[in-house]
Protein backbone atom coordinates (compact mmCIF):
# COMPACT_ATOMS: atom_id res chain seq x y z
CA UNK A 1 0.00 0.00 0.00
CA UNK A 2 0.97 3.49 -0.82
CA UNK A 3 1.86 6.35 1.68
CA UNK A 4 -0.90 8.36 0.03
CA UNK A 5 -3.01 5.22 0.23
CA UNK A 6 -2.60 4.48 3.93
CA UNK A 7 -3.50 8.79 4.83
CA UNK A 8 -6.30 8.13 2.53
CA UNK A 9 -7.92 5.46 5.58
CA UNK A 10 -7.44 8.15 8.23
CA UNK A 11 -10.85 10.01 8.48
CA UNK A 12 -12.59 11.59 11.07
CA UNK A 13 -16.00 9.98 11.30
CA UNK A 14 -15.75 5.94 10.47
CA UNK A 15 -18.69 4.48 8.54
CA UNK A 16 -19.58 8.09 7.31
CA UNK A 17 -20.48 7.85 3.33
CA UNK A 18 -18.99 11.09 2.92
CA UNK A 19 -15.63 11.69 1.20
CA UNK A 20 -12.32 12.21 3.53
CA UNK A 21 -12.25 16.25 1.97
CA UNK A 22 -15.80 16.17 2.92
CA UNK A 23 -15.04 14.75 6.32
CA UNK A 24 -12.79 17.26 6.94
CA UNK A 25 -14.35 20.22 6.18
CA UNK A 26 -17.66 19.05 8.09
CA UNK A 27 -14.81 18.54 11.43
CA UNK A 28 -13.35 21.75 10.82
CA UNK A 29 -16.76 23.39 10.28
CA UNK A 30 -17.44 22.32 13.70
CA UNK A 31 -14.73 22.68 15.76
CA UNK A 32 -13.80 26.80 14.11
CA UNK A 33 -15.12 28.64 16.93
CA UNK A 34 -12.61 27.36 19.11
CA UNK A 35 -10.13 26.18 16.94
CA UNK A 36 -7.33 28.95 17.89
CA UNK A 37 -7.89 28.13 21.34
CA UNK A 38 -7.24 24.79 21.38
CA UNK A 39 -4.21 25.17 19.16
CA UNK A 40 -2.13 27.06 21.43
CA UNK A 41 -3.93 25.84 24.72
CA UNK A 42 -2.54 22.09 23.65
CA UNK A 43 0.80 22.82 22.49
CA UNK A 44 1.88 25.44 25.53
CA UNK A 45 1.94 28.22 22.61
CA UNK A 46 4.75 25.81 21.04
CA UNK A 47 2.91 26.00 17.66
CA UNK A 48 4.02 29.88 17.50
CA UNK A 49 7.83 29.21 17.69
CA UNK A 50 7.14 26.72 15.38
CA UNK A 51 5.95 28.97 13.01
CA UNK A 52 8.32 31.48 13.28
CA UNK A 53 11.02 29.19 12.78
CA UNK A 54 8.59 27.61 9.67
CA UNK A 55 8.95 31.84 7.62
CA UNK A 56 12.37 32.32 8.32
CA UNK A 57 12.82 29.45 5.63
CA UNK A 58 10.73 32.59 3.17
CA UNK A 59 13.10 35.22 4.65
CA UNK A 60 15.95 35.66 2.32
CA UNK A 61 13.17 34.87 -0.58
CA UNK A 62 11.04 38.46 0.51
CA UNK A 63 8.20 36.64 -1.21
CA UNK A 64 5.98 39.52 -2.43
CA UNK A 65 2.56 37.45 -3.76
CA UNK A 66 2.02 34.43 -1.28
CA UNK A 67 -0.31 31.57 -0.70
CA UNK A 68 -1.37 29.94 2.31
CA UNK A 69 -2.89 26.48 1.67
CA UNK A 70 -5.52 25.21 4.47
CA UNK A 71 -4.90 28.22 6.19
CA UNK A 72 -7.83 27.46 8.62
CA UNK A 73 -8.69 30.98 10.18
CA UNK A 74 -5.78 32.34 8.93
CA UNK A 75 -2.94 32.49 12.20
CA UNK A 76 -0.44 31.13 9.81
CA UNK A 77 -0.83 34.13 7.08
CA UNK A 78 -1.18 36.80 9.30
CA UNK A 79 1.68 35.98 11.00
CA UNK A 80 3.80 35.91 7.42
CA UNK A 81 2.36 39.29 6.78
CA UNK A 82 3.94 40.62 10.15
CA UNK A 83 7.05 39.22 9.35
CA UNK A 84 7.59 39.08 5.75
CA UNK A 85 5.66 42.11 4.68
CA UNK A 86 4.62 40.44 1.15
CA UNK A 87 2.02 42.68 -0.76
CA UNK A 88 -0.30 40.36 -0.98
CA UNK A 89 -1.12 37.16 0.61
CA UNK A 90 -4.11 34.54 -0.59
CA UNK A 91 -5.62 31.80 2.06
CA UNK A 92 -7.49 28.89 0.97
CA UNK A 93 -9.58 26.39 2.95
CA UNK A 94 -11.86 23.93 2.35
CA UNK A 95 -14.05 24.73 5.61
CA UNK A 96 -15.66 27.72 5.01
CA UNK A 97 -16.72 27.95 8.89
CA UNK A 98 -12.73 28.36 9.49
CA UNK A 99 -12.57 30.82 6.88
CA UNK A 100 -15.58 32.85 8.49
CA UNK A 101 -13.50 33.26 11.56
CA UNK A 102 -10.33 34.24 9.90
CA UNK A 103 -12.21 37.35 7.96
CA UNK A 104 -13.10 38.39 10.83
CA UNK A 105 -9.31 38.26 12.81
CA UNK A 106 -8.29 39.82 9.24
CA UNK A 107 -10.79 43.03 9.62
CA UNK A 108 -10.16 43.29 13.26
CA UNK A 109 -5.95 44.09 12.46
CA UNK A 110 -7.17 45.79 9.19
CA UNK A 111 -5.20 44.04 7.14
CA UNK A 112 -8.24 43.06 4.35
CA UNK A 113 -5.91 45.10 2.04
CA UNK A 114 -2.64 42.38 2.20
CA UNK A 115 -4.67 38.57 3.22
CA UNK A 116 -7.54 37.55 1.72
CA UNK A 117 -9.46 34.44 2.48
CA UNK A 118 -11.60 31.85 0.26
CA UNK A 119 -13.02 28.63 -0.59
CA UNK A 120 -10.53 26.58 -1.83
CA UNK A 121 -9.26 22.83 -2.33
CA UNK A 122 -5.20 22.26 -2.53
CA UNK A 123 -6.19 19.70 -5.30
CA UNK A 124 -7.86 21.85 -8.28
CA UNK A 125 -5.96 25.46 -6.78
CA UNK A 126 -7.95 27.94 -9.17
CA UNK A 127 -4.68 30.47 -9.71
CA UNK A 128 -2.92 30.62 -13.48
CA UNK A 129 0.37 28.31 -13.09
CA UNK A 130 3.35 29.90 -12.25
CA UNK A 131 1.57 32.79 -9.76
CA UNK A 132 2.99 32.64 -6.68
CA UNK A 133 6.06 33.03 -4.81
CA UNK A 134 5.72 30.94 -1.95
CA UNK A 135 3.90 29.00 -0.32
CA UNK A 136 3.26 27.88 3.00
CA UNK A 137 1.17 24.96 4.53
CA UNK A 138 0.64 24.73 8.27
CA UNK A 139 -0.61 20.99 9.84
CA UNK A 140 -2.72 21.11 6.82
CA UNK A 141 -0.98 18.54 4.40
CA UNK A 142 -2.28 15.40 6.52
CA UNK A 143 -5.91 16.11 5.57
CA UNK A 144 -5.18 16.34 2.03
CA UNK A 145 -7.37 13.69 0.31
CA UNK A 146 -4.82 12.93 -2.27
CA UNK A 147 -1.32 14.67 -1.25
CA UNK A 148 0.47 13.86 -4.27
CA UNK A 149 -1.95 15.64 -6.24
CA UNK A 150 -2.15 18.32 -3.83
CA UNK A 151 1.66 18.65 -3.88
CA UNK A 152 1.67 18.55 -7.40
CA UNK A 153 -0.90 21.95 -7.48
CA UNK A 154 1.07 24.29 -4.72
CA UNK A 155 4.07 23.58 -7.77
CA UNK A 156 2.02 23.98 -10.43
CA UNK A 157 1.19 27.74 -9.28
CA UNK A 158 4.32 28.38 -7.78
CA UNK A 159 6.92 30.39 -9.89
CA UNK A 160 10.25 28.87 -10.74
CA UNK A 161 12.47 29.39 -7.99
CA UNK A 162 9.89 29.82 -5.38
CA UNK A 163 9.36 27.92 -2.13
CA UNK A 164 7.05 25.82 -0.57
CA UNK A 165 7.26 25.75 2.85
CA UNK A 166 4.98 22.63 5.13
CA UNK A 167 5.14 22.61 9.10
CA UNK A 168 3.27 19.67 9.92
CA UNK A 169 3.36 17.22 12.90
CA UNK A 170 5.15 14.29 13.05
CA UNK A 171 6.23 11.11 15.31
CA UNK A 172 9.37 11.13 17.72
CA UNK A 173 11.42 8.64 18.28
CA UNK A 174 13.49 9.51 20.99
CA UNK A 175 12.86 7.79 24.41
CA UNK A 176 11.08 9.43 26.47
CA UNK A 177 9.41 12.23 24.30
CA UNK A 178 8.11 9.48 21.93
CA UNK A 179 6.15 8.08 25.15
CA UNK A 180 5.16 11.35 26.58
CA UNK A 181 3.21 12.21 23.09
CA UNK A 182 1.67 8.89 22.08
CA UNK A 183 -0.07 8.87 25.65
CA UNK A 184 -0.82 12.85 25.54
CA UNK A 185 -1.97 12.75 22.20
CA UNK A 186 -3.87 9.09 22.75
CA UNK A 187 -5.71 9.73 25.47
CA UNK A 188 -5.61 13.63 26.46
CA UNK A 189 -5.97 15.22 23.03
CA UNK A 190 -9.64 13.38 22.86
CA UNK A 191 -10.57 14.51 26.32
CA UNK A 192 -9.41 18.34 25.66
CA UNK A 193 -11.41 18.27 22.21
CA UNK A 194 -14.52 16.48 23.52
CA UNK A 195 -14.65 18.93 26.94
CA UNK A 196 -14.07 22.07 24.75
CA UNK A 197 -14.67 21.86 21.33
CA UNK A 198 -17.46 19.29 22.01
CA UNK A 199 -16.03 17.38 19.30
CA UNK A 200 -14.01 13.86 20.12
CA UNK A 201 -13.95 12.72 17.05
CA UNK A 202 -11.61 15.43 15.85
CA UNK A 203 -9.50 15.17 18.49
CA UNK A 204 -9.28 11.59 18.04
CA UNK A 205 -8.48 11.80 14.51
CA UNK A 206 -5.52 14.51 15.02
CA UNK A 207 -2.67 11.06 16.40
CA UNK A 208 -4.46 8.83 13.93
CA UNK A 209 -3.86 11.33 11.29
CA UNK A 210 -0.48 11.97 12.04
CA UNK A 211 0.69 8.44 12.80
CA UNK A 212 0.04 7.55 9.27
CA UNK A 213 1.46 10.35 7.48
CA UNK A 214 4.57 9.80 5.61
CA UNK A 215 7.30 11.66 7.21
CA UNK A 216 11.40 12.81 7.61
CA UNK A 217 12.76 10.88 4.55
CA UNK A 218 9.47 9.39 2.83
CA UNK A 219 7.81 12.94 3.07
CA UNK A 220 11.19 14.38 1.27
CA UNK A 221 11.41 11.69 -1.53
CA UNK A 222 7.24 12.06 -2.16
CA UNK A 223 8.03 16.10 -2.82
CA UNK A 224 11.41 15.11 -4.66
CA UNK A 225 9.11 12.86 -6.83
CA UNK A 226 6.76 15.17 -7.64
CA UNK A 227 9.33 17.39 -8.99
CA UNK A 228 10.45 19.80 -6.22
CA UNK A 229 14.04 20.46 -5.89
CA UNK A 230 16.17 21.32 -2.76
CA UNK A 231 13.87 19.06 -0.35
CA UNK A 232 14.84 19.22 3.17
CA UNK A 233 13.44 19.00 6.20
CA UNK A 234 14.58 20.07 9.78
CA UNK A 235 12.59 18.38 12.88
CA UNK A 236 11.67 20.40 16.04
CA UNK A 237 11.35 19.63 19.63
CA UNK A 238 12.76 16.43 19.58
CA UNK A 239 11.11 15.27 16.55
CA UNK A 240 7.09 16.47 17.56
CA UNK A 241 6.83 18.90 14.61
CA UNK A 242 9.06 19.02 11.08
CA UNK A 243 9.63 21.72 8.48
CA UNK A 244 10.31 20.50 5.06
CA UNK A 245 11.11 23.37 2.29
CA UNK A 246 11.01 22.82 -1.17
CA UNK A 247 12.15 24.83 -4.56
CA UNK A 248 10.36 24.52 -7.81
Amino acid sequence: MSENANVQKIVPFEGSKLSKKEQIATMFDDIAYRYDFLNHFMSLGIDIIWRKKALRYLKSLQPKHMLDVATGTGDFAIMAEKRLHADKIVGIDISEGMLTHGREKIKKLGLGDKITLQLGDSETISFPDQTFDAITVAFGVRNFENLEKGLSEMRRVLKPGGKLVILEFSNPTVFPIKQLYNSYFRYITPLIGKWIAKSQAAYSYLPESVKAFPQGEAMRIILTNTGFQAVTCKTLSFGICSIYCATR
